[in-house]
């Protein structure tokens, strides 16, 4: 993977799992940890987050960079601000996961639910077991007129649909720690 020189580089995580960096991420685990440490509504934290945007983006000459090694700045940012005690509460998970269902629905093909339900589970159970802890799916409405070989949404989409969110959230709460699993669907 390759990151363009106008862009952010990839992050890293410890499993080799490359992320791209989104700026509302980071802005969520900071605005946790502050709340953890007593620090609601934190007036800095939108500083903070353009202060390590605006740093990964002079750092375009390098195309990752480790998870590990943007946590160490983060913190090391609170600690010269003079927040201290917000860095033990900053303890980010990696960057969700967006995988489209459509891309998985052009694969199974026009009318072949079966095949779209069985790569869907796979691809659940493969983030799974490489520790993924936050999914997005997006594209639903598109993935189903493409399933049903529609145009225009009809009942039969509707019950489709359904049929997907009952089957992604069987399939992740028969997972082992469901609990930690964040997952939704666009």
């Amino acid at each position: 993977m390759v990151a363009f020189k106008e862009e952010f580089p990839y992050l890293r995580t410890d499993s080799g799992q490359l992320f791209e960096f989104n700026r509302d991420w980071l802005h969520a685990a900071i605005t946790r940890a502050a709340d953890e440490a007593g620090y609601p509504r934190w007036w800095l934290t939108d500083h903070v987050t353009e202060s390590i945007a605006f740093y990964l983006h002079l750092r375009n000459d390098e195309n990752v960079i480790d998870f590990s090694q943007l946590s160490q700045t983060v913190r090391y940012v609170l600690k010269c601000i003079g927040y201290k005690e917000i860095v033990p509460h900053f303890a980010p998970s990696p960057p969700p996961i967006s995988i489209s269902l459509l891309d998985i629905a052009h694969h199974a093909g026009t009318g072949y639910e079966l095949a779209f339900f069985d790569l869907l589970e796979k691809r659940i159970r493969t983030l799974i077991e490489t520790g993924a802890d936050n999914l997005q799916l997006c594209s639903l409405q598109s993935c189903v007129k493409h399933l049903r070989g529609v145009k225009t949404w009809t009942r039969a989409c509707d019950a489709l649909r359904e049929e997907i969110v009952c089957f992604v959230r069987e399939k992740l709460s028969s997972a082992a720690d469901f609990s930690r699993f964040d997952c939704s669907l666009r």
